[in-house]
């Protein structure tokens, strides 16, 4: 029986918009069950004394380059964002908000294209709104769900489970209590959810 692969992500980043689109084609073949789970990556930084990647120059270069094969191979669109790095508090806020709701694959969709895809300054609530009306859902109602405190406390949990578990960055992935970090890790993913 296939296992459940839990997703930790947070739309800023790159990698975990890679992963999304990845991560779907696992679970369609293995027929494992995706639980994403959005958490705050700045919260888990500051949880963890960690850092985006592209802190470290070099490192930052080699991983525009290794993100590019990726999604090249993947067939996956991917422009690297010039709002980069982006807060991302009100998208994840929405997400956490959405969790368990039909609407939650469908916003998510919508956000990582924005960021990924249209490089879109998603800090900006109106740009927020934009996006999210051009992707046909109700963006006032959505913004009202990201001052909601259920959202709040729901972010805030997911983060400080997700440090607790372990987590240092995102994506990750759990499968069987086993955790994956990055994309570059999705064939391991699929290996232990089938």
């Amino acid at each position: 029986m296939p296992q459940t692969i839990e997703f930790l992500f947070d739309v800023g980043s790159p990698t975990a918009y890679l992963a999304w689109h990845r991560l779907k084609g696992v679970a369609a073949r293995t027929g494992a069950p995706l639980v994403p789970v959005p958490i705050l990556l700045g919260g888990v930084f500051k949880a963890t004394g960690g850092a985006p990647p592209g802190q470290v120059a070099a490192k930052g270069r080699w991983m525009n380059e290794d993100m590019a094969r990726y999604a090249a191979r993947d067939g996956v669109e991917l422009a690297m964002n010039p709002h980069f790095p982006v807060n991302t508090l009100a998208m994840m806020r929405i997400l956490a908000g959405l969790q368990g709701d039909a609407r939650f694959d469908g916003v998510t969709d919508t956000l990582f294209a924005a960021m990924w895809q249209q490089k879109r300054n998603m800090a900006d609530t109106e740009q927020l709104a934009e996006v999210l009306t051009a992707g046909g859902h109700d963006a006032a109602a959505l913004m009202e769900l990201a001052q909601s405190p259920e959202a709040k406390q729901r972010l805030i949990i997911n983060t400080e489970a997700a440090v607790a578990r372990g987590v240092f960055g995102a994506p990750t992935c759990f499968v069987a209590g086993q955790m994956h970090f990055g994309q570059d890790r999705i064939d391991w993913v699929e290996a232990a959810a089938a």
